[in-house]
């Protein structure tokens, strides 16, 4: 059964979800209501052409900073000090740069324009936070995501050059601020780094553990 939400800051229980995690369908993206969300692990998933849907995978991608894998040449880049790391100092330009990243196998967004004007006001809240990326004093990569207790619920990245989207996932995991980053979707790339599929059930015990 699909939910469809009214104006009530309520979600139905995550394990209700469909096969594919589809939970319930409408609301709003307030800052309240998102928060809400995140807290119970759901996320919002949409296009332009649709209502807002809600989402409670049964599985989740997930990355334990302590399982990172960084190769013999991502230690190289790192030592070369190329990139600098900053966070938090330009959460709208990335956010903006994740919408417009092409990704394979997808013709467009799901960063709508309401989902980005959406997550720059949870980062005026200090709820949404972003890593960025700079060569030569250029925004060249970066990520953003929601900070849930102790762990960070990551929604996007972007790499303008080789190794930047890799430089900001290993400077959250190494910032000592979370016991688990939050992937969503699986990918190769993250899969390569160390990120494995937990249970719903595994992921939400973190998250509500991380609350208390």
């Amino acid at each position: 059964m699909i939910f469809r939400l009214d104006e009530r800051l309520i979600f139905p229980e995550p394990d209700l979800a469909e096969p594919d995690g589809l939970l319930a369908v409408g609301g709003d993206l307030s800052t309240q209501r998102l928060v809400l969300a995140y807290q119970h692990g759901i996320f919002p998933w949409y296009s332009d052409d649709s209502p807002i849907l809600w989402y409670s995978p049964h599985e989740r991608f997930v990355l334990y900073p302590q399982e990172l894998k960084i190769s013999k040449s991502m230690r190289q880049v790192m030592r070369s000090g190329k990139f600098k790391i900053t966070s938090n100092t330009c959460f709208a330009d990335v956010i903006k740069a994740c919408s417009t990243a092409p990704r394979e196998g997808q013709d467009g967004t799901w960063i709508t324009d309401d989902m980005l004007q959406a997550y720059i006001a949870l980062n005026a809240e200090h709820y949404a936070h972003s890593v960025e990326v700079w060569l030569d004093d250029q925004l060249v990569g970066g990520l953003y995501g929601i900070w849930v207790g102790d762990v960070f619920c990551g929604e996007s990245m972007f790499s303008r050059v080789s190794n930047a989207s890799k430089m900001a996932l290993i400077y959250l995991c190494q910032s000592g601020k979370f016991d688990l980053i939050d992937c969503q979707v699986h990918t190769d790339h993250l899969e390569s780094m160390g990120a494995r599929m937990i249970s719903r059930e595994q992921y939400i015990t973190v998250l509500h553990n991380s609350l208390l």
